[in-house]
């Protein structure tokens, strides 16, 4: 098996590497991720400029930098290098869940692998404050690949692990809450405004979200679709044109 690691934390996070290191376990491995961070890039793709394509050693494994974003990183992977069977992207330093998909790099590394046909899978990490402990982490990576990669899988996981799980697993749906969203300003050192912005959940998951099952310590699993077409509504107004 062939499999290419990206991330969006770059191509120095500690997460990467122990994502790379676990799959090497599963087959051959070649990482192709951003050559700086870029979080919440969501599935932003570069157009105006052109890509560079940089060795980058990931510990003991191949590695590549791309000036790009992650869905970049992907594309540039898939054409570069032999066809992978498997995308994975993480592990990332913090959760994805709920609304997070939406803007997630993390995840839209995932989503760009399956958008060409291939199963990809993105892993984040909850964290608490502190160093995420890596090497205690590895087992759960492990545990999740041995049981995507024994039975059929959907082409698109998103996958969030707690900071001390407690070693189940818990397919979930994705958490959709009512958020009070706002802006707050500020001031630089030279008094200059700037702005923050802040979205506090007002409502709490529900019991078999994604959310619900990291807060009981649980590996959560969620299948993701591509289409994102309201089909409730479709239905209602059909025909539509």
């Amino acid at each position: 098996m062939r499999i290419l690691v990206s991330n969006d934390d770059g191509i120095f996070s500690p997460g990467l590497a122990a994502l790379a290191q676990v799959a090497s376990k599963f087959g051959d491995v070649i990482v192709v991720a951003p050559d700086v961070e870029q979080s919440a890039m969501s599935h932003a793709i570069t157009i105006q400029r052109p890509l560079q394509f940089r060795p980058a050693k990931v510990g003991t494994l191949e590695g590549f930098r791309v000036n790009g974003t992650p869905a970049d990183c992907v594309a540039m992977g898939l054409y570069l290098c032999d066809k992978p069977d498997l995308v994975l992207s993480g592990i990332n330093l913090g959760s994805n869940l709920g609304h997070d998909v939406w803007h997630s790099g993390t995840v839209a590394a995932a989503k760009q692998a399956a958008f060409l046909g291939i199963p990809g899978v993105a892993f984040s990490l909850c964290l608490n404050g502190d160093d995420p402990d890596w090497e205690a982490t590895k087992p759960y990576v492990e545990q999740v690949l041995d049981h995507l990669l024994a039975r059929e899988k959907p082409i698109l996981v998103n996958v969030n692990l707690p900071i001390h799980p407690t070693g189940e697993l818990c397919w979930t749906y994705q958490s959709v809450r009512a958020y009070n969203g706002q802006v707050v300003p500020g001031e630089d050192p030279q008094g200059r405004p700037h702005y923050w912005f802040s979205a506090v959940p007002v409502s709490a998951p529900d019991k078999g979200s994604d959310r619900w099952a990291v807060e009981q310590g649980l590996i959560s699993l969620t299948p993701i679709t591509l289409d994102v077409t309201d089909r409730a509504w479709l239905k209602r107004v059909q025909p539509p044109c």
